[in-house]
């Protein structure tokens, strides 16, 4: 570049291939250490622990720990895990209104968690295994993996561009060519072809609101458990659940009955208590309707923008730098783990919810 007077282009080129090396490193750095350190694992409840030790010391005996029974789902009452669905005011469920149950983790699978068979978990809005990354993006590095692949295909771009040029001003001035600017148009060109295809795919996936495992489902149907008060009368057009669950043969749940049954006038007060504390139960129930979505809807599109945000974060300084978690990996919402979009409002006007008593009673108990 100097020999034909071109040295400005060249500190350019050179301070962009500087700045997205930079760049590159880091988002691989940030993306590989949070795979490996906090790859968005559903935690294993106590029985999953034990039986992986019992694996394991079958597995330093010499048995087959290939063998494992298929666990039912539990439907007790008080089962673990439980409550963090109902106290939520809505869940994705199955048909009878219980959330969707992991046989292999033997425990509740959260909204959009997917069992990877590679690791014996479930993931929290997985992607997909990465050989790239040594393991599974998923909710905790989807945006840094974005970012990698994005600086990835700018710097193959630039390399692309940069050689090229260079190759034709040598042809033009009849010189033979280098092996070396061949070698780097083709690494950057594979690279390239890979790293951008990657890039446009992720954005297309943060865009939608949705996983490499959402596409291979893409007419999957989705039911979902929507809060509404609970003297909501029957409805033909769907079905209740009423959480906590009873068991057979109770009704619903209060304090001890048989200390409070025997007790006298004398009593009294330890009886308005007891009261009190059924009235407290009986506030503490929540129904749910279950709503069923068409084939192929997804009750997390919440516009094309806002869904690259969830992703990406708010601002535009988490968009192209590695900083922050997706925002949508914070599940402290008490309205549901992951934000909904204007499809529950829509099943609503079709099965009859909005705009009725029940449809205002439900928001209202929803904002508070």
């Amino acid at each position: 570049m100097q020999k034909r007077g071109k040295t400005a282009v060249g500190v350019v080129l050179i301070a962009l291939y500087s700045i997205l090396l930079l760049l590159m490193v880091a988002a691989y750095i940030r993306c590989y250490v949070t795979v490996q350190f906090n790859p968005g694992f559903v935690p294993w409840t106590a029985e999953r622990e034990a039986l992986e030790q019992e694996r394991n010391q079958r597995a330093s005996n010499g048995a087959d720990v290939e063998i494992r029974s298929w666990a039912p789902r539990d439907d007790e009452p008080d089962s673990p895990g439980l409550e963090s669905f109902y106290s939520k005011d809505i869940f994705v469920c199955e048909l009878d209104g219980f959330p969707k149950w992991c046989s292999d983790c033997r425990n509740w699978k959260p909204d959009r968690a997917h069992h990877s068979t590679e690791y014996d978990y479930c993931v929290y809005k997985m992607d997909h295994v990465c050989p790239w990354m040594g393991g599974i993006i998923s909710e905790t590095s989807f945006n840094f993996f974005i970012q990698f692949c994005f600086y990835c295909a700018c710097f193959c771009i630039i390399i692309i561009s940069t050689n090229g040029y260079l190759t034709s001003l040598r042809l033009q001035e009849a010189k033979s060519i280098d092996a070396r600017l061949i070698v780097a148009l083709a690494l950057g060109g594979l690279f390239g072809l890979f790293s951008i295809t990657m890039t446009v795919t992720a954005l297309r996936f943060a865009f939608q609101n949705i996983t490499n495992v959402d596409m291979y489902k893409k007419n999957q149907i989705f039911r979902l458990a929507v809060r509404i008060p609970t003297d909501t009368p029957p409805n033909d057009r769907f079905n209740t659940i009423t959480y906590p669950l009873e068991r057979p043969g109770e009704g619903p749940r209060a304090p001890d009955a048989a200390h409070t049954s025997g007790m006298t006038q004398a009593n009294g007060a330890a009886s308005a208590r007891a009261s009190a504390m059924a009235a407290r139960d009986q506030q503490a129930r929540r129904t749910f309707a279950i709503l069923q979505a068409e084939p192929g809807e997804n009750p997390w599109h919440l516009g094309y923008l806002q869904n690259f945000k969830s992703v990406m974060g708010d601002s535009i300084i988490e968009w192209f730098l590695p900083i922050r978690h997706s925002p949508c990996s914070r599940h402290d919402s008490m309205v549901s783990d992951y934000k909904f979009g204007p499809l529950v409002e829509e099943l609503k006007r079709r099965y009859g919810l909005e705009g009725s008593d029940t449809e205002k009673r439900a928001a209202a108990m929803t904002s508070n």
